[in-house]
């Protein structure tokens, strides 16, 4: 007597790994495609927009292929920063971006540069106020005292064990 052999699934049968792999691969690549056409028309929108402005200040025209162009050129230059970034955190053997990665991208452009960095060291201290405030918050309602009053008990237990 034969082996039986598994029926395609285009027969009834139950897909093989592979295939399922691929069908998976597939929809994932819809949905990527899908998204992309969506960040496309994003883009599209914003040069628009953008275009539009310039326009009104400017006392000029812009034709509808100017925008394609410009809008295809930005999203073409926007993929080649985000393969650059990846790569630059790669060789610095992270899996994560930083803000020195996207100034060392900035690095040709000097205004554009001293905006990123002003603009990372504001979210640097913002970021340290917020710290500070939840460790407030957090040893406040821990104990019910202030960070003073704390550093004052700290020292009287401090001066009680050394008499």
């Amino acid at each position: 007597m034969a082996a039986a052999r598994p029926r395609p699934a285009a027969l009834g049968g139950k897909p093989s790994r592979a295939a399922e792999g691929r069908a998976m691969e597939a929809a994932g690549g819809e949905e990527r495609l899908l998204l992309t056409q969506r960040l496309k028309a994003a883009v599209h929108y914003t040069v628009g927009c953008l275009c539009q402005d310039v326009a009104e200040d400017k006392d000029v025209q812009f034709s509808k292929q100017t925008i394609a162009a410009i809008s295809e050129i930005t999203f073409r230059q926007c993929e080649n920063f985000a393969k650059d970034l990846e790569m630059f955190a790669r060789h610095a053997k992270r899996s994560t971006v930083t803000t020195e990665d996207v100034k060392l991208l900035a690095r040709r452009s000097n205004s554009l540069l001293k905006y990123i960095t002003q603009k990372s060291e504001e979210l640097a201290s913002s970021n340290m106020e917020q710290k500070e405030k939840k460790k407030k918050k957090s040893s406040a309602a821990k104990g019910g005292r202030t960070s003073g009053e704390q550093e004052v008990a700290v020292t009287e237990s401090e001066d009680s064990n050394m008499a």
